[in-house]
């Protein structure tokens, strides 16, 4: 997937971008007014300074302006679900090599209570309870670039409970309170069942008491994953088959720490980095985890568990559970890694284009203002001076080299660093 990020400055091959993914994302809108009011915004999140809201798009003195936006943007009943699906199957036909689907999660922490989903709750990413709300992104990831394509945004029960706030968001009826994975996991679970999308693996965080329903979730639809879990994740091992008898049940740091001896050296290269980096990796079957209150699944394969140490780490670090076992130990291990291109890509391009900017009080809205944040991501990515490169069907533009921020010429432009997980690698027993 060729990775172009344009200068600030680009104006003209970021509108150039703009208008194609317009007539590319933007058909299902039925009026040509929607499709000029989207194009408008989507030109305010690439070139607006500062907050991305709907005041600053407008302009000073821009008021009628400002009222349009608010119409297309908070109550307009437009459907983003089409334009999500639009962009991932368009990504999908132009990537150059798409490895996996990343769950992303984004919290964005609000000062009031009217924001639509905010309220006081623990955060795992920030490690204490804050004021925010929490969405989750779904990207389509490759070495080079990754692109959010659907979005999830969770609703504690004080708004999906109360009639009265829940009308005044416009919440639909169909939704509830569920948790950030929950949320993910069923997104996901749609737009493998709707979307018309190659499976590919979903790579997420999983905490200890949602694992057993993740897994069962995508077991059901024969979704591939690469979990991220916790070192004190009891696993079960062994049974049939071994000299002991069995299942046994340990932390998987302690069975991870018993088979150091199998450990597999492999070479890499850090996302947006140059210098080469070592891992050692070593892995187990071990038996699906059983969801509370469930009867045991019908016999399946054994998933597998992978663990992680650092070149001079004396204790593993890193730990993952996937149904994908027939893949290679450094395979599993850059597929896990892709969660880095996502950190990436969301800090230099998803939040300069506005994505925890919105600031409108609606479910609609906040959904509205995503969909046209990551319409506006691929712009920044992809754009190039024609535009031809986002033509359906058009081989990506190359990855070669291009004039820098800082106003080098491509003769003087450092070379290009190796792409992260395709580096000259060594694996072996250590």
């Amino acid at each position: 997937m060729a990775r172009v990020v344009l200068p600030e400055d680009s104006t003209k091959e970021v509108s150039d971008a703009i208008d194609v993914l317009i007539s590319l994302f933007f058909e299902s809108l039925p009026r040509r007014d929607q499709r000029n009011w989207a194009r408008v915004y989507l030109n305010g999140l690439v070139r607006t300074t500062g907050k991305k809201t709907i005041r600053n798009i407008a302009g000073a003195g821009a008021g009628s302006v400002e009222q349009s936006l608010q119409q297309f943007i908070s109550k307009s009943p437009w459907d983003w679900t089409p334009v999500r699906r639009s962009l991932a199957q368009h990504l999908e036909r132009t990537a150059q090599r798409p490895l996996a689907w990343v769950v992303q999660p984004m919290v964005i922490e609000k000062a009031g209570d009217a924001s639509v989903g905010v309220g006081r709750q623990f955060v795992p990413q920030l490690g204490r309870t804050a004021n925010c709300q929490q969405a989750g992104g779904i990207w389509l990831v490759s070495s080079e670039a990754g692109f959010p394509v659907e979005w999830t945004l969770t609703l504690p029960e004080a708004w999906t409970g109360e009639p009265l706030r829940r009308t005044r968001a416009g919440i639909p009826d169909t939704a509830r309170t569920l948790t950030p994975a929950q949320d993910a996991v069923h997104a996901v679970q749609r737009m493998a069942a709707t979307w018309q999308l190659q499976r590919r693996p979903v790579v997420m965080d999983v905490s200890n008491a949602e694992l057993p329903h993740c897994v069962a979730a995508f077991a059901l639809q024969d979704i591939p994953f690469v979990f991220k879990v916790d070192g004190s994740l009891p696993v079960s091992f062994g049974g049939a088959g071994r000299h002991k008898p069995g299942p046994h049940t340990a932390p998987a740091r302690e069975l991870i720490e018993s088979l150091r001896s199998r450990r597999r050296v492999v070479e890499w290269t850090r996302h947006g980095r140059t210098e080469r980096a070592v891992t050692l990796l070593t892995s187990a079957a071990i038996l699906a985890p059983l969801a509370e209150g469930r009867p045991p699944p019908a016999p399946t394969a054994p998933l597998l568990l992978v663990g992680a140490w650092t070149e001079a780490a004396l204790l593993p670090s890193e730990f993952w559970i996937t149904n994908i076992g027939d893949r290679p130990l450094a395979q599993l291990f850059l597929l896990a890694k892709l969660t880095d291109r996502v950190s990436l890509d969301f800090a230099e391009t998803c939040e300069p284009v506005g994505i925890r900017d919105f600031e409108g009080r609606s479910f609609r809205g906040w959904h509205h203002h995503a969909t046209l944040a990551s319409v506006a991501h691929a712009a920044r990515l992809l754009g190039c001076a024609t535009g031809r490169a986002l033509e359906p069907g058009a081989r990506p533009p190359s990855p070669g080299p291009s004039r820098s921020p800082a106003g080098r010429s491509p003769a003087t432009a450092p070379p290009r660093p190796p792409i992260p997980g395709q580096a000259a690698r060594r694996e072996y027993i250590r």
